[in-house]
């Protein structure tokens, strides 16, 4: 099939890449002439574990190529994907601007059946307003679907490739079949391809994601009123997550939920609820919740320290959102940095791939480092922010040589309690307190 994508961001260019893979052939289409060229020249624009392989093995093949004439991608293409940013105003409501922006575009720019595919987590109804701005100028027939994306970041190759599930919008019988043909051989192991009304699957989406965002939050609330009562954050979710009508994912507390969807698609859904007049509590406790969370471990390493960071060193091991990815967008370290810094710390910094994310926003103010071990040199405290695999099994008598203090602040509860009490470091978490072994033992007998 001939696809055409519009937007080679994250999701446009993974996207892209993964039709490629199964024999389309895909256009993709970006305004931005350097990363256009970047593109053409074999120089992938994102970290995405897996993507380099298959855009190298597609490009190379002629299957996946590049341009800024979007008149030359449309007139090629039967399929064409709109996979255009669609950033929160200041009211939470996603900014539909780039995407209706390009549909009035199309409309004049089609000479024959097309389907349009609004791949952007976008707002319910959503689609009647690119059917409305496509028809202005449209002379031949097109269908406009709604087909959300779920990838996630740092997995998102195998996401595509072999999905949970494929969520379809169209009222068309014509699209339909065009885009079970394009989606059949992703699932071709029995996962299902979901056909429902468009309102449907563009809320689909955002149902999705404020649901997991929430399990999210409940779980870094219960974390923070275990440190209170003197419970343990790691016991409890074992134990919540053995029960099957919970299930073990998204039960990890830590630092807040961050990243380029879970913060913006929340916030568009509450804006939707908000419009419609429907008062939607627990939206509202979860943006505020996660907002306060962010902040939980600077705060706590302020407070070590009598309320003043002057003259410190505080090392921070991790930038991203999460691990495997260099997407920086709301992450928790941004607000953890901010504070540190406020308070008079001197703060380096190392992650594996989200560094120059990073320099970008705080330039100089922070010290960017090569090594993960060359941020601790003369360091009162490490902070670990984000989840990286190396930083599960460090060195810990290298870190106490380098460091002045034994100070340890795990936003992301990668090591254990006992281990950390054995070695002798000051060790604080989330959700969990020391364990007093012989208090644990006499009530065992009693």
């Amino acid at each position: 099939m001939n696809i055409a994508v519009v937007g080679t961001g994250y999701v446009g260019l993974v996207s892209g890449t993964c039709f490629a893979e199964t024999g389309n052939h895909v256009i993709c289409v970006d305004n931005n002439e350097s990363k256009v060229e970047s593109l053409q020249n074999g120089q992938l624009t994102i970290y995405e574990p897996g993507l380099e392989l298959l855009f190298g093995r597609n490009t190379k093949e002629g299957r996946l190529t590049f341009t800024t004439d979007l008149e030359y991608a449309i007139k090629k293409s039967e399929i064409i994907f709109l996979a255009l940013p669609t950033p929160p105003g200041e009211d939470g409501s996603a900014d539909l601007s780039y995407v209706l922006g390009v549909a009035e575009q199309l409309g004049e720019m089609m000479d024959d059946y097309k389907v349009i595919v609004d791949k952007s987590t976008v707002p319910v109804g959503t689609a009647e307003k690119v059917t409305a701005a496509i028809a202005k100028k449209a002379k031949v027939d097109f269908d406009v679907v709604s087909n959300p994306e779920f990838l996630r970041e740092g997995v998102a190759v195998d996401d595509f490739l072999k999905p949970d599930r494929v969520v379809i919008g169209t009222s068309s019988e014509r699209a339909q079949k065009v885009m079970h043909r394009l989606y059949e051989p992703f699932v071709r192991q029995g996962n299902p391809i979901y056909f429902m009304d468009e309102r449907s699957a563009e809320m689909t989406k955002y149902a999705a994601n404020s649901y997991l965002a929430t399990r999210i939050t409940f779980m870094n609330e219960i974390a923070n009123l275990c440190e209170i009562v003197g419970a343990n954050v790691d016991m409890v979710r074992i134990g919540m997550g053995s029960d099957s009508r919970i299930g073990k994912r998204f039960l990890f507390p830590g630092v807040g939920y961050g990243g380029s969807c879970f913060p913006k698609d929340v916030q568009a859904l509450a804006k939707t609820a908000k419009d419609n007049d429907y008062d939607f509590n627990i939206l509202n406790s979860v943006m505020n919740v996660n907002n306060r969370q962010k902040h939980v471990l600077s705060e706590k390493i302020i407070k070590h320290f009598g309320g003043d960071l002057t003259g410190r060193t505080i090392a921070l091991w991790g930038l991203a959102f999460k691990p495997n990815t260099d997407d920086i967008r709301e992450a928790p370290a941004i607000y953890i940095i901010e504070d540190l810094l406020a308070a008079g710390a001197t703060v380096t910094a190392y992650d594996p791939e989200a560094m120059e994310n990073m320099r970008a926003l705080f330039g100089d103010k922070v010290n960017f480092v090569e090594h993960r071990y060359d941020a601790l040199k003369d360091a009162s405290c490490l902070a670990i922010v984000t989840e990286w695999s190396i930083f599960r099994t460090p060195d810990f008598s290298y870190i106490a040589e380098l460091m002045k203090e034994k100070v340890i602040f795990d936003g992301r509860n990668l090591y254990s309690l006992e281990d950390m009490e054995e070695i002798g470091f000051y060790y604080n978490s989330i959700g969990r307190n020391s364990i007093d072994k012989k208090k644990s033992k006499s009530k065992t007998l009693s």
